[in-house]
């Protein structure tokens, strides 16, 4: 447990979130210059998405923060969100900073640009919202580890308990209270940080009233409040199993009804609950989520009993769990096949994603986990074959006045052989390797599909900030005051058609107005250009709306500066266009 919550704490919150719902296009689409104002600005993503009180911020070209309606979605479906802005918008540019909650439960933001009528010469600047806070995120990451960790102690003991019966349930009485009250105070955690978490606040804000209350009524709080409201159920479950150590078939029944509902409060909150094939994702992974806990708390529950009973660990026992053991197994395999072609999309989604790259070294150690269950399985094989020859010997009649049986065959199996040995390693190599494939599982939860960044790629490129590029180029006339430096604006600064803001700045730093700036790009590897931007005065800047750039690569910019009459200068940079 250690080990994972360290490993969460580091890899978790070493850097941003990567969210689940990435954003296919806008309107207005980003950097376009548009001739009258729009009444709405919607944003659709890959998937459907929850909305924030704050999910707009948009600033007007001085810089001020707009007065916006309420955001909702749009008819078009969940997977848009829309807002409706003011009447009457000044002419210049416009930041639109968004943030939203995908379904899968974790938030994601971004920024982009439109203009009215003519750019900004200095278009305001970017506010994207809080940061999101590394405390919030690590103390949210480490209780959804726990509540995994706890989930898989509390389910796997008790289905260990009833299907391999061990004939001493006294050991497992702490594994079954510490599974119960790890995920309360897990789930408790998640519920409190849920609304720092989407806002991006520290976690000082989990307090706040008003907050904790929009958490309670959104879909994540939810499924939090479901589970909280499953446990007191699994507590009564819990308590009867440890005075009859066994439930009946009607319990038997309503304790696995009761693990199908605590597993879909993950399914419910993690990627199965948007995308493709949702009902039968959904399925898939309440299977894998109940296949992991049976599997991965039975060995916690086994590992438990060899080292802490008071009893011989029979062999049956360990067959039974070995059975048991191999049906989770298949079924992880058959899920977590459907799960990956489902996540990634293509082969190549292995190594390009950080999805993909997750999951290769999720798949990493789930080999490791399987090669040191092929070997517990191997000491099971050999703990039967010996307890069974144990128990014959036992029942052969010994002649009256013969010579007595070996210490080896009088002897009942011991509780220290050399069997049992090698299969409490094999059992403890399986325990540790599985904390680590849970822990990376929870991070694999917290990061984009690769399916989802196929489909986003594809899309308009609208994500993140603006993709403007600014190149600043100094000149010298070669007379008094005429030093300076130009600032070249191309927004986006991809191939297509570019708004370009050229403003000019004296040898102080402040803004200059010039005769005439010229400007021109040429792609010499492609034997393209010059092509003449044509900028035209604007009022204290130069500019055009209407420069196209058709290849990308790496393009020679040629800057034009008159400063009289007689007096100009030519200088030339290297421009990137994506």
């Amino acid at each position: 447990m250690l080990l994972g919550t360290l490993l969460v704490l580091l890899l978790g919150g070493a850097g941003p979130a990567s969210a689940h719902a990435a954003l296919r296009s806008t309107d207005p689409e980003d950097g376009t210059v548009l001739k009258s104002a729009p009444r709405h600005i919607t944003l659709t993503f890959t998937e459907s998405v929850g909305l924030l009180k704050d999910s707009f911020r948009v600033l007007d070209p001085d810089n001020r923060r707009l007065d916006l309606g309420k955001a909702r979605h749009a008819p078009d479906g969940s997977d848009t969100a829309r807002v409706t802005l003011p009447d009457d918008l000044a002419e210049g540019t416009y930041v639109v900073a968004w943030r939203v909650v995908s379904a899968d439960s974790h938030p994601v933001g971004g920024a982009f640009t439109f203009s009215v009528g003519t750019p900004s010469p200095t278009p305001p600047a970017v506010d994207t919202g809080p940061a999101e806070d590394p405390a919030t995120a690590s103390l949210y990451n480490i209780a959804r580890y726990l509540a995994y960790l706890a989930a898989a102690l509390l389910i796997g003991t008790a289905v260990f308990v009833t299907v391999c019966r061990p004939p001493d349930t006294g050991p497992l009485r702490r594994s079954l209270w510490v599974g119960w009250w790890t995920l309360l105070g897990a789930t408790l955690l998640l519920l409190l940080l849920r609304a720092p978490y989407e806002t991006g606040t520290g976690p000082a804000t989990a307090f706040d009233a008003s907050a904790l209350g929009d958490t309670l009524t959104s879909r994540p709080g939810l499924v939090l409040l479901v589970r909280l409201a499953l446990l007191p159920v699994a507590a009564v479950f819990v308590v009867r199993l440890l005075r009859h150590g066994a439930f009946s078939r009607t319990w038997s029944a309503a304790g696995g009804a009761l693990a199908v509902g605590l597993a879909l409060t993950w399914a419910a909150g993690e990627h199965a609950s948007a995308g493709i094939q949702v009902p039968v994702a959904m399925t898939s992974s309440v299977l894998h989520v109940l296949a992991m806990a049976a599997w991965l708390g039975g060995l916690m529950a086994l590992l438990t009993t060899l080292y802490r009973s008071s009893s011989v660990m029979s062999a049956d026992v360990v067959a039974r769990f070995s059975r048991l053991a191999f049906a989770c197994v298949s079924v992880l395999v058959v899920t977590g096949v459907y799960q990956s072609w489902r996540g990634l999309g293509s082969w190549t989604a292995f190594t390009d994603t950080s999805y993909g790259k997750l999951l290769l070294a999720k798949l990493a150690a789930v080999v490791l986990v399987l090669a040191a269950a092929w070997l517990s399985r191997q000491w099971t094989a050999r703990l039967v074959t010996v307890d069974a020859e144990a128990v014959v010997r036992e029942r052969v009649p010994e002649p009256v006045g013969g010579p007595p049986l070996p210490p080896r065959e009088q002897a009942a199996p011991a509780a220290d052989d050399p069997f049992r040995r090698g299969l409490r390693r094999s059992v403890l190599a399986e325990v540790g390797v599985g904390v680590v494939v849970l822990v990376i599982t929870t991070v694999l939860t917290g990061t984009l599909p690769g399916r989802a960044a196929a489909e986003a790629a594809t899309a308009t490129p609208a994500t993140g900030l603006p993709a403007a590029s600014v190149t600043t180029v100094p000149f010298d006339v070669g007379t008094p005051g005429g030093r300076g430096k130009v600032q070249v604006t191309l927004d986006p600064g991809r191939t297509g058609d570019n708004s370009v803001q050229a403003v000019v700045f004296d040898s102080e730093g402040l803004l200059s107005t010039v005769p005439e700036i010229r400007l021109s790009f040429a792609l010499p590897a492609q034997d393209i250009g010059p092509i003449d931007a044509e900028l035209t005065d604007q009022g204290g800047y130069w500019g055009t709306s209407a420069l196209n750039l058709p290849i990308a690569g790496e393009w020679t910019m040629k800057v034009t500066v008159r400063v009289s009459e007689i007096d100009q200068v030519s200088e030339e940079r290297k421009v990137r266009i994506g």
